[in-house]
């Protein structure tokens, strides 16, 4: 069997209304001497300089997520690339399957009665060029 460990009971601290206005009054003097500090022109300049920095990093933050966002587009656009490549190479298999000469030769006896005519039966135009007919 394992060990069981026994603890001592937490004990909370109880509020009471003297150590709320204590605290009530630290947050007052503490604001007061922000406010006072913030007259002083270093002060307004550093404060400038964090306004400065919190935008920089939302602005990174904000380009982050759109790249991340971006970088995901594009693996799904290249693999849907890559489907229709292999699509389109299976049609090209097909394509050159079905328009090879022994097919069209023999689909052109079976279902038009078409033969290869013999050497008696081919005959020969002469060409006429256009200076010669006049």
């Amino acid at each position: 069997m394992g060990a069981v460990a026994i603890e001592e009971p937490v004990k909370t601290a109880k509020l009471n209304k003297q150590r709320v206005r204590d605290g009530v009054a630290t947050a007052v003097r503490i604001s007061r001497q922000v406010f006072a500090a913030t007259k002083q022109g270093k002060v307004l300049v550093s404060l400038g300089l964090v306004v400065v920095l919190l935008a920089s990093s939302i602005g990174v933050v904000v380009s982050a997520h759109e790249n991340r966002e971006l970088f995901n587009t594009l693996s799904q656009l290249q693999s849907e690339r890559d489907g229709y490549q292999s699509e389109w190479s299976q049609l090209l298999l097909e394509q050159s399957a079905l328009s090879a000469h022994g097919r069209v030769e023999n689909l052109a006896a079976e279902r038009f009665n078409m033969v290869v005519p013999g050497r008696q039966d081919i005959v020969l135009v002469p060409l006429m060029s256009p200076v010669a007919g006049r």
